[in-house]
């Protein structure tokens, strides 16, 4: 929308959070709380946006550096809305069009409702644009005075209202549409002499009103989406909010969620048709799953991608890890990050991969430990498996060829390479490469001492 630029009004102090971090910084299933109201302008494609900050501005510049079509305007001294909308200005001198100014703190904002309030903005031709909502209690919230043909007049704010004017059950977001060109004569204009003794973004309605030029409201059909965040309690209800959001589309899109209310599916991830998601799992990051996929009981997946008709079994934690199709981890398996599982591929019950690449149809079913190491196809990894990749200094790489087959209990002292259909045998503590379709064992010949078992132990305790 080349004609539409925004301002996201983020300079508060956030003082009721309590905490040394940015509120505008905490977290909401996986993403920190701006980005919300940022997303909601990138889907509709607003190149101008412009971020008003305050005392911990530096922080919010770091962390979004890197979205383009941002830019930042300091607050310096909280002065109220109208102030910061004038200070989001400086960055906007060459614009002439509608600003649609919206807060920081309302990650429940759809851009469906943002469109709407912009298609009712230049539909009724209106100056300023407010969006409402019909609340039971208006609480701290400024209500909108309406005369007596229905036309927005003024909005006051809860601290200056009267007793009759704080009965109104219509509601101020703080979300606006407003014409450039206006806004910068009615920030020339408004004045401080209220409650507060700060420059309120909403006087604007009355000088709008009073010069006769139009101005209109709109009621959003969900009063959640303009809830703002001011405390601990308020972030979590709203990010509890956002996961009911989240899980109704997954479900919608075909995907089995059993005991929902006790499954945690982060913002960006993606869920394929006729996957099934067990209840206590959570789903984080930019984790992937594919088609058909089964996702069980207490499974933990953070920037994970899975293919199609993937198993992962209970209690198991992936991190930064793919796994190709048709493959199976856990149950109580642990994926590190830069872990690779081919097709048809098997990692079983407490078994660790880390940095590892585990082959076509290669399994490691019980009780190991797979460290930075490369393993080929139709491997056969037995229980207790350790690569031993770390000699107090260095890391070093294990290689196990193709069909290679691997007894219980063996070590590979790495740097070390398994050659092709070689047979490691069991106990074996594996120092040197082995070549192809050769036998290596290690273990100490096995010695027999007859009659010496427990009963002659016990019989010779006796006398």
């Amino acid at each position: 929308m080349d004609q539409v630029a925004a301002m996201i009004l983020a300079a508060g102090k956030g003082t009721r959070m309590k905490s040394a971090v940015s509120k505008m910084l905490h977290p909401l299933l996986g993403l920190p709380m701006l980005s919300y109201p940022l997303r909601a302008l990138r889907k509709l494609e607003i190149g101008r946006q412009v971020v008003v900050i305050g005392s911990s501005g530096q922080e919010v510049i770091d962390g979004f550096s890197d979205w383009s079509g941002v830019s930042f305007a300091w607050q310096r001294e909280q002065k109220g809305t109208a102030d910061a909308a004038a200070m989001a200005l400086t960055e906007l001198e060459d614009f002439s069009g509608i600003i649609l100014i919206v807060c920081g703190d309302v990650p429940l904002l759809r851009a469906e409702t943002l469109h709407e309030l912009l298609l009712r903005h230049k539909q009724t031709q209106a100056v300023v644009s407010v969006l409402s909502a019909v609340l039971p209690d208006g609480g701290s919230y400024g209500r909108l005075v309406l005369d007596s043909a229905g036309e927005l007049i003024r909005i006051v704010e809860a601290r200056d209202a009267s007793p009759v004017e704080l009965e109104v059950c219509r509601i101020n977001s703080g979300i606006y549409c407003v014409e450039a060109d206006f806004l910068r004569q009615a920030l020339a204009e408004i004045g401080c002499d209220n409650a507060q003794g700060e420059y309120y973004l909403t006087d604007m309605v009355a000088e709008a009103s009073q010069s006769g030029r139009k101005v209109v409201f709109l009621d959003v059909a969900d009063p959640d989406e303009i809830m703002g965040i001011n405390d601990r309690e308020q972030l979590s209800n709203a990010e509890m909010l956002l996961a009911v959001r989240i899980r109704r589309q997954w479900q919608s899109a075909g995907v089995t969620i059993r005991f929902p209310e006790q499954v945690t599916i982060e913002t960006d991830v993606s869920i394929g048709m006729d996957t099934t998601i067990e209840k206590g799992v959570s789903l984080k990051g930019k984790t992937v799953i594919g088609a058909g996929c089964y996702i069980g009981e207490g499974a933990i997946l953070q920037d994970v991608y899975l293919g199609d008709r993937v198993r992962v079994l209970p209690y198991s934690v992936l991190e930064h890890a793919v796994v190709e199709a048709d493959a199976q981890v856990g149950p109580f398996a642990h994926l590190r990050p830069g872990s690779l599982l081919r097709e048809k591929a098997k990692i079983g019950n407490f078994v660790e991969v880390k940095k590892a690449e585990i082959g076509i149809g290669s399994k490691a079913s019980h009780l190991s430990y797979i460290g930075d190491a490369t393993v080929g196809n139709g491997v056969n990894i037995g229980a207790g498996t350790i690569t031993c990749n770390y000699d107090g200094f260095k890391k070093h790489r294990t290689i196990i060829e193709d069909g290679v087959f691997v007894g219980s209990d063996s070590q590979f002292v790495a740097p070390v390479r398994i050659g092709k259909n070689a047979l490691v045998g069991a106990g074996s503590t594996v120092t040197k490469n082995v070549p192809e379709n050769a036998v290596v064992t290690s273990r100490s010949r096995q010695t027999i001492y007859p009659g010496r078992g427990m009963a002659a132990r016990t019989a010779a305790g006796k006398d």
